[in-house]
């Protein structure tokens, strides 16, 4: 019998991730279908409570609702509890509930192994932007023993708010919060510029001070292009970084944790990543 999921957002006519999970079940020869739906901001719950009752067995979700989506499950992973949000839901059929899991955190941490061969205990970490795609990548970073990560955004109050929702995390005391005048006081660089800013999606930069970039420095947004290469990922290159990744490797290792979850099957994911390329590239 043929098992159904989804991913909801809105908008989510984007959306890479049915291409990524059908991909995955044809690798790994699971029996399931995978569709892409239209949250409604106004009744998000409801449509997700109709769903579950119908037989869905597992949900994707993405912005706007990955909060809400967390609200709505009685049992929680600690990466979903520590992140404030969830995108990813499944059902569990004994307990008769709900259950989120949050996994952007390790699908990036993956992607940086993948993309840089990197290893973050001790590095100086910067990370730009406060919004929901931080929190679920924080843990994570600071999970992995960074000398420093230091998080700015153009709202001080937003990061504060963060900062405040980190402190009982694992590695907490390496966090801090700058503003971006605060970070021209960093005069020896930083080992990793981390954007999870929106920026890139308009064609925007964020603020940054010249002393940031080193010659050491690697470049990571969360952000992906048909190219690969982003506003922030030029910006990057322009100072001199030549480590330079955009965030499409993360989407699809992310979505592979999900799969797994759900499945209990590992998805090989290099022949996706390198499939969705070539399909982006030729729309």
């Amino acid at each position: 019998m043929t098992d159904h999921y989804a991913v909801v957002g809105n908008p989510i006519a984007h959306s890479k991730s049915p291409f990524i999970h059908r991909f995955f079940a044809t690798q790994t020869a699971q029996d399931m279908e995978y569709r892409a739906e239209l949250g409604d901001t106004l009744n998000f719950e409801d449509q997700v409570s109709k769903w579950f009752d119908s037989g869905l067995k597992g949900l994707n979700v993405t912005l706007p609702f990955k909060e809400r989506a967390l609200a709505l499950a009685t049992i929680r992973t600690p990466r979903a509890e520590r992140a404030g949000a969830a995108n990813t839901l499944r059902f569990n059929l004994v307990k008769r509930e709900l259950e989120a899991d949050n996994t952007d955190g390790i699908g990036l941490m993956r992607d940086l192994q993948n993309c840089f061969n990197m290893q973050l205990e001790g590095m100086r970490i910067l990370v730009l932007g406060a919004g929901g795609a931080t929190r679920g990548i924080l843990g994570p970073i600071l999970e992995s023993q960074p000398s420093a990560v230091v998080l700015t955004n153009r709202t001080e109050e937003r990061a504060r708010i963060l900062i405040q929702a980190m402190q009982s995390a694992p590695g907490s005391h390496a966090l801090i919060m700058n503003s971006p005048k605060q970070l021209e006081l960093h005069k020896e660089g930083f080992d990793l510029v981390i954007n999870a800013t929106s920026s890139s999606l308009t064609g925007d930069v964020p603020e940054i001070p010249e002393n940031v970039w080193s010659m050491n420095t690697k470049a990571y947004d969360l952000a992906y292009a048909p190219s690969g290469q982003t506003a922030f990922l030029s910006l990057a290159q322009s100072k001199g970084v030549t480590e330079c990744s955009d965030g499409l490797g993360m989407l699809v290792e992310q979505a592979a944790e999900a799969f797994y979850w759900w499945r209990g099957v590992v998805p090989e994911t290099q022949s996706v990543l390198q499939a969705i390329r070539t399909v982006m590239a030729a729309q």
